[in-house]
Formats: structure tokens, sequence, C-alpha cells
């Protein structure tokens, strides 16, 4: 029998907290039988949860802390105050000592990661870590990132993503050479900034065994399942997943409100509605929530800090996969493997520039 994956989980973390983290738990674990969990933050508050889940209850451990990071500190003021006594960090520590195997949290994004990168530590040759996450397509589902955790970054950051999520879309899609593209505003080679334009060269200089790199993406080619993964610096990343996620929220509020408005529509959606269902929940962001803190010495996934019980159990998902499929040690090949990925960027970089 396959050995349990320990989750910990910032219990305290996200709008709404215990309330939605322990039946997001609960529904994980019916999900995933073969889960433990480490729950952190107010005692109280928990076991008031818990006791609504017997199954959940028999398959936790409770540690009490007072300490919660608020969804509005600096990342400075969260790990000054935070560090060592928060529910965001003891999860991520349990982590670092081994006592789990991912943290999950829906708290604070610059704390979390300020905290992850400060406990956990980058990987060799990881200068920034990234947000990434599987994005529904019409071709299937991509890994796109960076959705924020770095603002910015040079040429060699961006070769650094390519490599780390095509190792994430390799481990999830079974696929040998996943097709690797930067988000550009053109598709043309002399589109972008220069740190884009570089990283492409890189790119087609390295010619990796691992990735296939394709070229420029736009941003309508993410949803066109375009590439198997899509690479960008963090702050266009995190507006092309808020804009996605507001015009899929859209499309269904326009959709409701047009059905409701005419009778006609009413009797078509009778009709139709196995189709609307279908369209709801390949909308639903809900569905796609958590994102994986790629290039740390350890798995943290990111939920969404509005989501409901449903949206952190998907979270939850996310990380056990990572897990099952052992993603650190697929990152660490892809980094090293014939020399070093990124012993070859720099030699790639030295002879373009």
């Amino acid at each position: 029998m396959p050995q349990k994956v320990r989750i910990a989980l910032d219990a305290m973390g996200g709008d709404v907290g215990a309330s939605v983290v322990i039946p997001g738990a609960a529904t994980a674990l019916t999900r995933r039988p073969d889960s433990e969990f480490l729950l952190f933050g107010d005692s109280a508050l928990i076991e008031a949860q818990l006791a609504k889940y017997p199954a959940l209850k028999a398959a936790s451990r409770v540690v009490h802390t007072d300490v919660t990071v608020s969804m509005h500190d600096k990342p400075s003021q969260a790990l000054r105050r935070g560090r060592k006594t928060s529910s965001m960090w003891l999860a991520i520590d349990a982590v670092k000592k081994g006592e789990a195997d991912v943290a999950v949290s829906a708290g604070n994004t610059g704390a979390l990661m300020a905290m992850a990168r400060f406990c956990l530590r980058t990987l060799p040759g990881v200068d920034s870590p990234a947000i990434a996450a599987v994005w529904p397509t019409v071709r299937g589902d991509s890994v796109v990132l960076d959705l924020g955790a770095t603002i910015g970054g040079d040429a060699r950051h961006l070769v650094t993503l390519a490599v780390m999520g095509g190792a994430m879309a390799s481990v999830l899609f079974n696929l040998e050479r996943p097709t690797v593209g930067l988000l550009n505003i053109g598709v043309e080679e002399i589109k972008g900034h220069e740190e884009i334009r570089e990283a492409a060269e890189l790119l087609r200089a390295m010619n990796l065994p691992q990735l296939n790199y394709i070229g420029f993406v736009e941003a309508d080619g993410i949803g066109k399942g375009l590439a198997d993964v899509i690479v960008s610096e963090g702050f266009s990343g995190n507006i092309a997943l808020k804009a996605t996620e507001g015009t899929a929220r859209q499309i269904m509020d326009l959709l409701r409100a047009e059905i409701s408005s005419r009778w006609l529509a009413r009797i078509g959606y009778l009709f139709a509605r196995g189709a609307f269902r279908a369209l709801r929940d390949k909308l639903d962001p809900k569905k796609s929530n958590g994102g994986v803190l790629l290039g740390l010495k350890g798995v943290v996934v990111k939920s969404h800090g509005g989501t409901d019980a449903e949206g952190f159990a998907y979270a939850i998902d996310v990380g056990y996969e990572m897990v099952r499929y052992d993603l650190l040690t697929k990152i660490n090949q892809m980094l090293n493997r014939d020399g070093s990925a990124l012993v070859s960027a720099q030699t790639a970089q030295e002879a373009v520039s």
C-alpha cells in the first residue's frame, strides 16, 4: 500500500479561514483517502469544524497557534510578526522538517511567498520562485507561470521558468517533450521587451531535449491551447489570470441574465441545459484553483483567498498530485540534465550577446 500523503494546512488562511479550509479538506479526503492532515491555527475554531466531519477528524492532527497572517499584511510585516508562530509559517515549516509532504494555504500571497522562500530556500540554480497553475483550454490543459510570485525578471529567469514549467507539464500530462511558448504582445520576433526577446534567443540556442520551444504566444493563445506551457514574468501572468477569471464569470452572469429575461430563452435552456452545465463546469475558476510555488525545496500550494470549500479542495488535490508525481525530483532532473540546463543557458547567453 502506498505511503499516505501528509498535507499541512494553514487553517486560518484566506478570507474566511477554518470555515472553508476544514470542509474543503473533508471533501478532498473523500477523493484522496490515502491523505492525512496537519491543521495549524486556532484549535477552538478548528475543532468546532472538525466535529462535523468525523472521517477528517480521525485523519487529522491539530496544532494550536494564536497568530494569523492577515490578508492585508505586507510580506515584511508577516515575516517579522508571523515567523515561527503563525499558522502559515508552521504549515510551511512542517514541510521543511519532513512532517508534511506539502503545505496548502489560501492566505496572503506575498506573505506566503516570502515565508516559503525564507523557510524552504530555492533549488540550486533558481533565483526566484514562481506560481504555476493548470489552465483549462479548448485543447485540454496547459501549465501557465509565473502568475504573480516574482515581478519582472531577466532572460535567464524566464528560461528557468520554462524548464520548471516543462517539468510540471511532463509529469502532469505525461509528455516526453512538452511545447513551451513565451507570453508576448505579438508573435513576431521583434515584439516585446528585450528580456523576452533574449529569452527566446536563449531557448532556441539551447534546444533543450526536455522541452520544445515554439516561440511567442499572445494572450488569446493561452485559451486556445497553443502550448503545453506558457511562460511569463509575474506581473503579466497575474493580469492574464485575473482577466481570464473575470471574463469567465462575466460570461456566466450574462448567460443567466439572458436566459431569465425571456421565456423563449428559458425554453431553449431546458433543451440545452446539459451543454450549459458542461460550459459552467469548464469555466468555473474553482476547478482550476491551486497554484504551485515552483523553485522551492519543498511543495507549497497557494489557493485563492476568496474561494469556497469546493475550491479549496481542488487546491489540496493539486498538492496531493504534486507529491504523488514526485514533482521536485522531476524538476531537479530537468534542471541538471546534460550538465545543468541553467549552465547551458548561461553559455548560450554569452554566445548570443
